[in-house]
């Protein structure tokens, strides 16, 4: 497939994952997927896992929505700058639902085989969101 054909992919692998359409990852994700995501307890290993791991995030912001910033691919390859914007209502991260607001900032490097996403890599802003959920406190204010 071209770098083109790779990113309409990717483009669409947002579009659903901000849709909550989970149906779409057995199209999109590739039964042998890897996520090196240091973030996550469970390693996510192939499109049922991925979609666990997607809807506990819908749980904890039901109306998130991801928004492609730049896309760049070459070959196999597609990188990814985002922008993640979405309510707390539920547990993220062991912090209990606030109603909060945020918007979380990160990069998917993901490399395509046969039209489905094969490995995903990640860098997210997770400090950030716990900054704007007040569970860490920003440069200059007391920790009191």
């Amino acid at each position: 497939m071209s770098a083109e054909d790779n990113k309409a992919i990717v483009r669409r692998f947002y579009e659903e994952l901000s849709k909550g359409d989970m149906a779409a990852a057995d199209a999109l994700i590739a039964t042998s997927v890897v996520d090196h995501d240091e973030n996550l307890e469970t390693a996510v290993r192939g499109p049922k896992s991925f979609k666990q791991m997607a809807t506990s995030l819908r749980s904890s912001f039901p109306d998130i929505c991801f928004t492609i910033e730049d896309e760049v691919a070459e070959g196999d390859k597609v990188d990814v700058r985002w922008t993640m914007r979405g309510t707390q209502e539920g547990e993220f991260m062991g912090v209990p639902g606030s109603g909060k607001q945020v918007t979380g900032a990160g990069m998917h490097f993901l490399r395509l085989a046969g039209g489905k996403i094969v490995e995903i890599w990640v860098n997210r802003d997770e400090l950030g969101m716990m900054r704007q959920l007040g569970v860490v406190p920003t440069m200059g204010e007391s920790g009191d």
